[in-house]
């Protein structure tokens, strides 16, 4: 809508003959289109936003937590369990539906990035550095993620 309204403006003006060029719009063009429309559009974004944004920060006392680990050119997924037990995978990641999950990410090599592009998430798997992403699917389904940083002449096969 709002480009619709710029290209239509721009239209006019390199349509214009010299006289009509010479028009000077009075304050009120400049305030209503310069900052009420502004205002109006921004807000409407900022509280669309909050409105997507909401699953994510539901208040939910404990995330579960997965620690994910990037290899040239793997994933090494680690489930933490109850009494020392603990579930590793490679390349798949599996995470309750209508719950935040935390994942841990770092690498054990070069920089990788997670990426799960469903979910609305990345972060940069960095050597000798934890970072961490919170994850929340409300619905099941397959949830496709790459790794988006080039790490080397496999990266392309990195996907999870």
């Amino acid at each position: 809508m709002i480009l619709t309204l710029v290209m239509v403006l721009a239209l006019i003006a390199l349509r214009a003959t010299p006289a009509e060029k010479q028009y000077r719009p009075g304050r009120w063009f400049i305030l209503g289109g310069g900052v009420l429309f502004p205002v109006v559009i921004l807000t409407a974004l900022l509280i669309y936003g909050f409105e997507i944004d909401y699953p994510l920060f539901r208040g939910e006392s404990e995330p579960m937590n997965i620690e994910v680990t990037g290899h040239q050119w793997w994933w090494e997924v680690r489930y933490p369990g109850g009494g020392g037990a603990e579930v590793v995978t490679a390349n798949e990641i599996h995470i309750p539906v209508g719950r935040t999950v935390r994942i841990n990410v770092r690498s054990a090599d070069v920089i990788h990035s997670f990426w799960v592009p469903r979910l609305g998430g990345k972060q940069d798997a960095i050597p000798g550095h934890e970072n961490s992403l919170d994850l929340h699917a409300d619905q099941p389904g397959a949830f496709r993620g790459q790794c988006a940083e080039f790490c080397g002449a496999q990266h392309a096969h990195m996907a999870f």
